[in-house]
């Protein structure tokens, strides 16, 4: 398979088929933390980087045949957004295999562009990123394309919110020392009251990224952050067991 991969045992998501849309590491942003590795291709200009023909005939073929899926996931090894083909697969999903749920995973550097709030508007999941909330910290961590600004990715984020009907979780990634400090936490909660999620998720190094030195947050630190949030709905994201 060219373009689809797994299923995997997502730890949020349960057994997940995942879709890969770009060639690897072609992405708005450069995160310190990626475990796909660092970006080759720093861009923010949409494209049909793969045939959407293609992809479709892929997913049709494997999905002909029923599986068992807890989701299908638009993720892989950079932002699934750029593609500019990714409403027309998502339509195909959803009127060729309703029974299907289609989660989008998404820096949401790319949300407050029209095209793109329509063209995954019919996900039932969107999890985007928001991994700085100053531009400190946000530059630091996601190491953005020149034209991006931690300002207009959290308004890009509360717009499409508005206009979204599905599940919106919104993921942090705490880098202890970068983006945990009291001042830190504070703009997150400003940020995220502004976006309104459905829920906030904590989480945390699991595999090497692009920088070696990242530290992982303490169960203890991560519970302060969640109660200095409060009383938005943050949950803390728990290692995978095995």
């Amino acid at each position: 398979m060219k373009y689809i991969f797994g299923p995997i045992h997502s730890r949020r998501l349960g057994v997940s088929l995942g879709i890969d849309l770009l060639p690897h590491k072609t992405c708005s942003l450069d995160c310190i933390y990626c475990e796909c590795g660092c970006t080759n291709r720093l861009t923010v200009h949409r494209e049909e980087f793969f045939s959407a023909d293609s992809v479709m005939k892929e997913l049709d073929e494997y999905l002909s045949k029923r599986p068992s899926l807890d989701y299908i996931t638009f993720s892989g090894s950079g932002e699934p957004t750029l593609h500019s083909g990714i409403g027309r697969i998502i339509d195909f999903i959803k009127d060729r295999y309703p029974e299907y749920r289609i989660a989008v995973l998404t820096n949401g550097t790319l949300l407050g562009d029209k095209s793109v709030q329509a063209d995954i508007s019919r996900a039932d999941v969107v999890i985007p990123s928001l991994d700085g909330a100053t531009s400190e910290s946000f530059e630091k961590i996601c190491r953005p394309d020149p034209s991006i600004t931690v300002e207009n990715t959290v308004n890009g984020i509360a717009s499409f919110r508005k206009v979204y009907t599905g599940i919106m979780i919104l993921e942090i990634f705490i880098v202890p020392g970068v983006n945990d400090s009291e001042s830190e936490i504070a703009a997150f909660k400003t940020a995220c009251t502004k976006i309104s999620p459905d829920a906030i998720q904590l989480n945390h190094l699991a595999r090497p990224g692009c920088v070696d030195w990242i530290k992982i947050p303490s169960k203890d630190r991560l519970l302060e952050i969640k109660k200095s949030m409060e009383p938005l709905p943050v949950q803390l994201i728990e290692p995978k067991a095995g």
